[in-house]
């Protein structure tokens, strides 16, 4: 794989985006990454994407299982976005010790986070070194009126 040149590299480093857990659970097992690539897709009907790094514990647990919730988090969510971004699930259990719950899907769904989103692929995409996963929202909710997202700045998040 070619590397990217610095300043294609530095000019998408200011896209901005928020900052989410993506869980899912496959073959009773559950997972979660904290990712920065989630957008709205669709109005109507509800669709999100997702995108999830190939080599990623949870990639094929999503591709395979069909599900996935996006957990938001808000500005004092950050210990929560690095207990699931700077480990692997291949090794640990991130879920151990975190209170959550089931909606429509059964993907866990965080206590501890400012909204969530529950989700079925409904179409996945090559894209890189990446896969968009698109889903379908089905249920969904918000935990803190009002709340702020948690946006994703490099320099903060690896302190």
């Amino acid at each position: 794989m070619s590397s990217v040149k610095e300043e294609i590299s530095k000019a998408q480093g200011l896209i901005s985006h928020g900052v989410y857990v993506i869980s899912t659970v496959y073959q009773g097992r559950a997972n979660a990454l904290t990712a920065a690539w989630v957008a709205r897709a669709s109005f109507v009907p509800p669709l999100v994407t997702v995108s999830v790094g190939k080599p990623r514990f949870s990639h094929d647990m999503i591709r395979d299982a069909g599900i996935f919730a996006i957990n938001i988090l808000g500005p004092e969510d950050m210990a929560i976005g690095k207990h699931f971004g700077l480990k692997t699930g291949r090794k640990t259990d991130k879920f151990e010790g975190v209170r959550y719950e089931t909606k429509a899907t059964g993907a866990p769904v965080l206590i501890e986070c400012a909204a969530w989103l529950d989700c079925k692929v409904v179409s996945s995409h090559d894209a890189g070194d990446h896969t968009l996963f698109i889903g379908e929202v089905l249920e969904a909710g918000v935990r803190r009126q009002g709340a702020k997202p948690l946006i994703y700045e490099r320099e903060n998040f690896f302190k």
